[in-house]
C-alpha cells in the first residue's frame, strides 16, 4: 500500500515516447512542475497531452512544448502562450480544442468508466458539426480538421455525443497526500487535478506535504488513493516554488480617498 517513490525521476522512468498524459493544473495553479521537469530530463518526445492549457511563463508543460516534445494537445485554452500558438498555426502541433466544461467531464467520465455521454455544449457549432482545425499545413490552410459528431434529440433538445478520455499516465500536484495515495488539493488547484488523476491508467502525484495514513480525515479526502499509483514528496523548496502569472496590486489610499 505504500506508494511513495523516492524521486520524481524514478516516478516517471517508464513513460515512453508517444505516451498520452493527463496533466492537472490551471494556468500556474496546481501544476505538477517537478514531475514535468523530470520528464523533460528523460528526453521523451512525441507526447499526447490532455490538459486545460499547455503551460505559461515558460513553466509547466511549456517546458516540454518549447523543446518540441509534444505532438498533440487536447485542451480548452491557449491564452498568452505564444509558442503554443506559433506551433499550432505553423503546423508543428496537432490541437483539439474542447469547451472547458466538456473537457472536465470527458476526463471524469473516462476515470469513472463511462465511455461516452451527451451534452448540449457545442450543438450548432463546429464542435458538433466538424471542421475545427486540428492541424494547419504551415501555409495558412487546414491539413486536418475535426470530424462531425453524433447529435441526438432528447425531450426536444439536441445534444452532442462526447467520448470519455483515458490516458496512459497522469501527472498531478496536491497540497497533502498520504502513503496510500489519498490526496487533498488546495483551493483552485482542485479544478483539473482530480479529474486528470482519474483519467490516467498510471497516476503520479507530487505532494507538497506527505503525511502518514490516517492523518487526513476521510471526509477531507478530495481524491481517494485508488486512483493514484505513485506519490512523490516534494522538498520544502520545491513546494514553495510557486510563480504568479499576473501580479495585481492596489494603490494605497490617500487622505482624500479614505472614508471617514
Amino acid at each position: 500500500m505504500d506508494k511513495v517513490v523516492a524521486t520524481a525521476a524514478e516516478a516517471v522512468a517508464d513513460v515512453p515516447d508517444g505516451a498520452t498524459l493527463a496533466v492537472g493544473g490551471f494556468g500556474l495553479s496546481g501544476v505538477p512542475n517537478v514531475l514535468i521537469e523530470a520528464l523533460y530530463e528523460r528526453g521523451v518526445g512525441g507526447l499526447g497531452v490532455v490538459s486545460n492549457n499547455c503551460g505559461a511563463m515558460e513553466s509547466g508543460l511549456a517546458v516540454l512544448l518549447a523543446a518540441g516534445r509534444i505532438a498533440r494537445v487536447t485542451g480548452s485554452y491557449i491564452g498568452a502562450n505564444k509558442e503554443f500558438a506559433r506551433q499550432y498555426l505553423g503546423g508543428e502541433l496537432e490541437v483539439e480544442m474542447i469547451p472547458q466544461g466538456t473537457l472536465a467531464e470527458r476526463l471524469r467520465a473516462g476515470g469513472a468508466g463511462i465511455p461516452a455521454f451527451y451534452t448540449p455544449a457545442g450543438v450548432g457549432t463546429q464542435v458538433a458539426e466538424g471542421g475545427l482545425p486540428w492541424r494547419y499545413d504551415g501555409q495558412g490552410g487546414v491539413a486536418l480538421a475535426s470530424p462531425p459528431k453524433e447529435v441526438r434529440e432528447f425531450d426536444g433538445t439536441e445534444y452532442v455525443l462526447e467520448h470519455g478520455i483515458r490516458t496512459d499516465f497522469a501527472l498531478v500536484r496536491a497540497a497533502r497526500g498520504d502513503r496510500h495515495g489519498n490526496l487533498v488539493f488546495n483551493k483552485s488547484s482542485r479544478n483539473f487535478n482530480p479529474l486528470a488523476a482519474m483519467a490516467g491508467r498510471v497516476t503520479v502525484a507530487e505532494v507538497e506535504e506527505l503525511v502518514e495514513p490516517g492523518v487526513i480525515d476521510p471526509d477531507a479526502v478530495h481524491l481517494p488513493g485508488i486512483f493514484v499509483q505513485r506519490v512523490v514528496a516534494l522538498t520544502p523548496e520545491q513546494a514553495a516554488d510557486k510563480k504568479i502569472e499576473q501580479r495585481t496590486v492596489t494603490t494605497p489610499a490617500t487622505d482624500k480617498t479614505v472614508n471617514r
